[in-house]
């Protein structure tokens, strides 16, 4: 349905001061900071978690040397989503209108409902981070479990085994948590984190534990260990999409952990009516959010 004349009667009439209400700032881009982002050129795509071997055995003298397999352990699936928005206005709503371009302002405003939606599904990667079923990876269970499973070891954890609150004591144990991930065979991989992802009310409890000098909520005259062994070196992130305002993130190196597919960026297209006159304006977008290797993640729910 176009926007009409009886939809914009102060922008028809003289004596207005100011239109307002869709010129704020947004926050943007947010989804950079917890997923590596590629390019795809299919309607889906696959990455498929592989197994290597498992610990060499002593070989006796004489004997034959022993022989290992490797095989596929589980498939994470990244399928796109078509995200697309359009407005249209009648041909005498833009004649008629006294104080701007309609077509400027409300472009903006989709432009602006685009990127909102992209930050909400970023997020809500993390925001269903602990809840399995339908949010489920591709080891079929959720992002951060305490029961990863592998395919010859035994299973790992990304989570605390009791959800801890940030704070000096959680952010250590996490490190630590981090340093004994293990891959599909049972092998200690060298993982550490290298960023924190909170939410915006954890934002002053992050900075005092990544920048002080000293330990904090402590009268012990203690050096920070965390910043003095140039620990998390990429420092925090704050992300206003989360919902937990307790929950808690640390993002690892691992190679293939979360990721963002672009199938098709961000295009936009007008194009006018013949019979009505009216000028219809659209937005469209393909991606998908996921991950692959879930040890690209450490994360706490809160107690």
């Amino acid at each position: 349905m176009a926007i009409t004349r009886s939809q914009l009667v102060k922008e028809l009439e003289p004596g207005l001061n100011a239109l307002f209400g869709i010129e704020y700032k947004r926050y943007e881009n947010e989804h950079e900071e917890i997923f590596s982002i590629e390019t795809s050129d299919r309607a889906f795509e696959e990455e498929v978690m592989l197994t290597g071997f498992g610990s060499a055995p002593v070989k006796t003298e004489g004997a034959g040397v022993a022989y290992d397999t490797a095989l596929e352990s589980f498939t994470a699936r990244y399928t796109h989503e078509t995200i697309a928005m359009a407005f249209a206005l009648t041909e005498e709503a833009v004649e008629d209108n006294l104080y701007d371009r309609l077509s400027a302002r409300y472009t903006k405003a989709l432009a602006r409902s685009m990127a909102n939606t992209k930050q909400v599904k970023g997020a809500s990667v993390l925001n269903n981070a602990f809840t399995g079923g339908a949010y489920a990876g591709g080891d079929g269970v959720a992002l951060c479990s305490t029961a990863h499973p592998t395919a010859l070891g035994p299973n790992f954890s990304n989570t605390p085994a009791v959800p801890a609150d940030l704070n000096e004591t959680s952010l250590e144990q996490g490190i630590i948590d981090i340093a004994a991930f293990t891959d599909e065979r049972g092998l200690k991989v060298a993982l550490t984190g290298r960023k924190m992802i909170v939410p915006k009310e954890l934002q002053f409890t992050a900075e005092r534990l990544m920048k002080s000098t000293l330990r904090t909520a402590t009268a012990d005259n203690d050096i920070n260990a965390i910043k003095s062994m140039g620990l998390i070196p990429e420092g925090y992130a704050v992300n206003h999409f989360l919902t937990d305002t307790n929950a808690w993130f640390l993002i690892t190196d691992a190679p293939n952990g979360l990721k963002m597919f672009q199938r098709s960026p961000i295009r936009t297209a007008f194009e006018g009516d013949f019979d009505t006159g009216n000028v219809r304006y659209k937005a469209r977008e393909r991606y998908s959010f996921g991950w692959s290797d879930p040890r690209g993640i450490y994360g706490s729910p809160g107690a």
